[in-house]
């Protein structure tokens, strides 16, 4: 299991909100590439990036600070918000993020996770299942669909997805730990690799993830507010 920060930038900054709402930043840090290097000269193998501003509807708002992070950065980087077209998710991939991490798009036009995967690599194509009250949550986890997390990561690794990121809206932001049923239920249905996000507030937290077949977790207030120490996290 892999351990991976979490760098959501809002208004130029590295930020961290209590389940995903404007205005309720935690963390607010200036020079998010600066953050980014950091983690990397920690040990990260992997750096998780998230455009607020575009998830928000401005997705022009950190183009400078998105593509110097690639340039700086040699750690593969997994980059979501405000990717609501194929052209939107072609040119992350071909400024050098590593994987897009399709959300709504994917919901509503499943042969968009089909002809990126044909065209880049399925491995290149992550889709973000997020749960709130067992139920898949779109467009900024506003509003419900109809379908439970494993029926719809089977219906993404059929359409051609390379991994999930599964984040348990429930729980995101607030420390206070999380329910490891949803994501087992999920692991249990897809043979593709899963991402956790939601919650992760101890050391404690990630040797229960680490029990599982879960492929890596992100974290990002825990290791902020120093809930989590990185390096431990990594030597675990």
């Amino acid at each position: 299991m892999i351990i991976i920060p979490a760098v959501d930038i809002k208004n130029g900054k590295c930020v961290q909100l209590v389940q995903g709402q404007p205005g309720t930043e935690q963390v607010e840090i200036d020079n998010p590439a600066e953050v980014a290097l950091s983690w990397q000269n920690m040990g990260a193998k992997m750096l998780h990036l998230i455009d607020l501003d575009g998830a928000f509807g401005d997705n022009q708002r950190n183009q400078e600070i998105i593509k110097s992070m690639v340039t700086e950065l040699s750690i593969p980087i997994q980059m979501g918000g405000g990717i609501r077209s194929i052209d939107d998710a072609t040119k992350l991939l071909q400024t050098g993020v590593e994987r897009v991490i399709l959300g709504t798009l994917a919901m509503e036009n499943q042969d968009v996770v089909t002809q990126l995967s044909n065209e880049f690599g399925s491995e290149k194509i992550i889709v973000a299942l997020d749960s709130k009250d067992g139920q898949v949550v779109v467009r900024g986890w506003t509003e419900k669909t109809q379908q439970s997390v494993p029926e719809m990561g089977k219906i993404m690794e059929d359409a051609g997805a390379g991994g999930i990121l599964f984040t348990n809206v429930d729980y995101e932001g607030l420390l206070e730990g999380f329910n490891i049923a949803p994501l087992n239920e999920l692991l249990k249905a897809v043979n593709i690799p899963v991402v956790y996000a939601g919650g992760v507030s101890s050391i404690d937290d990630l040797k229960i993830l680490s029990s599982t077949e879960v492929y890596g977790v992100v974290i990002g207030s825990a290791l902020y507010k120093g809930k989590i120490d990185f390096e431990e996290a990594l030597n675990l």
